[in-house]
Order: C-alpha cells, then structure tokens, then sequence
C-alpha cells in the first residue's frame, strides 16, 4: 500500500532553506549545508533525471536509494519551481503533482508527467497515490507538508537533521495549529546527518 512520506533535511533549529531563498536561491543564504550530506561523500548514488549527481556515504546510501524507489512525486508550486521543474523529471519518469493556488502561465514547467492540482491537497495527495502504485509517494516542500498534516494525508516524515543551527530562514514547520503526535520508527546516524524517520499518528 502506498504511503505518504515527507523527506526533509533540516537544520537542528528547523529551518529548511537559509533566509532570502527563492527562485534564484533556493537553499537560501547558508542553506547548502543541509544538503551536504547528499554531495560529499565517497559512493556514487543513482540520481533522477533532474535530480544532480549524488554523492553520499555508505550510511546514508540506502535512505537516497529509499527515495530514487519513490513511485510519484506530491511537490508544493514554489519548490518546484525552486528546482526547475526538475527538467520535467524527477526521477524514473514518475508522475509529479504540483500543488498550488493558482493555475500555471503560459512559462510554467510542464512535461508529460507534471499535472498542477488547483482542486486541495487531498485530491493532489489521492491522485500521487493513485498514480505511485504500490510504491511510496515523495512529498517536497514545507506548505505542502503542513497542509498534507493539518489534512490527515501525510503518512510518515524522514527528516535528516543536519548539525547546525542556521538562525533563520524558512520553517519547515511553522505554525501547525495543533499537537501532532509522531512515532519514531527508525534511526540512522550518517557522517554530517542523522536521518529520522517518524509514523504519523492518527
């Protein structure tokens, strides 16, 4: 069965991206470092069409090969279009459903798989599903992740915690409303990360 999983790095004080991110700046001022993990290390790792070459450790290396089986892709509009659409590619051609408030102009990203879901998180997050199969979905983005939990559609969360406190920048979290209870279901300590993963419960 499908599940619904988040995979985030993340700063120790919470923060996704350094202050000043966007199109021009994705990570933010600083916010390279939380991806480091993916890039400095010493094992080659298969990498999606639009996903750069990855370079990580043997510890880390099952949770890149965790996300490259994904079966589809639920991204919020603002991260992929941070990334570049991925060229239209995530990975192994997998459906993407983009959410967003708006319809896409006429300079958006599309490709054959790219679908723009304008109808609610819960209709993008069934046809993710729907369309990954009996393979997980990838969630991207912090909206999308906290209207997916606020909705009761985000099944588990992998954050790989990075070892730094970046001061500012983007939340991944932000103000949630509400306690949501998490299990945490396993643990991975990498050189330069630590990956959490958690169940949401109820």
């Amino acid at each position: 069965m499908s599940r619904s999983v988040l995979y985030m790095s993340m700063s120790v004080d919470g923060f996704i991206a350094g202050p000043d991110d966007g199109p021009e700046n994705g990570l933010g001022t600083g916010g390279e470092v939380l991806h480091a993990w993916l890039f400095d290390g010493d094992i080659e790792a298969r990498g999606g069409a639009g996903v750069p070459a990855i370079r990580t450790s043997a510890a880390s290396l099952p949770v890149v090969e965790e996300v490259m089986a994904t079966g589809a892709v639920l991204t919020g509009r603002r991260t992929f279009e941070a990334a570049g659409g991925w060229g239209g590619d995530h990975h192994d051609g997998v459906h993407i459903e983009v959410f967003t408030r708006a319809e896409p102009g006429a300079d958006a990203v599309q490709g054959p798989n790219v679908r723009y879901a304008t109808d609610g998180i819960e209709a993008a997050m069934a046809r993710a599903k729907a369309a990954a199969g009996d393979r997980d979905v990838l969630v991207h983005g912090a909206v999308t992740a906290q209207l997916a939990l606020q909705a009761g559609v985000l099944d588990e969360l992998v954050i790989h915690q990075v070892p730094v406190l970046l001061g500012a920048g983007r939340s991944l979290f932000g103000a949630l409303g509400s306690p949501r209870p998490l299990d945490l279901v396993r643990v991975i300590d990498a050189p330069g990360v630590t990956h959490l993963r958690y169940r949401v419960v109820g």
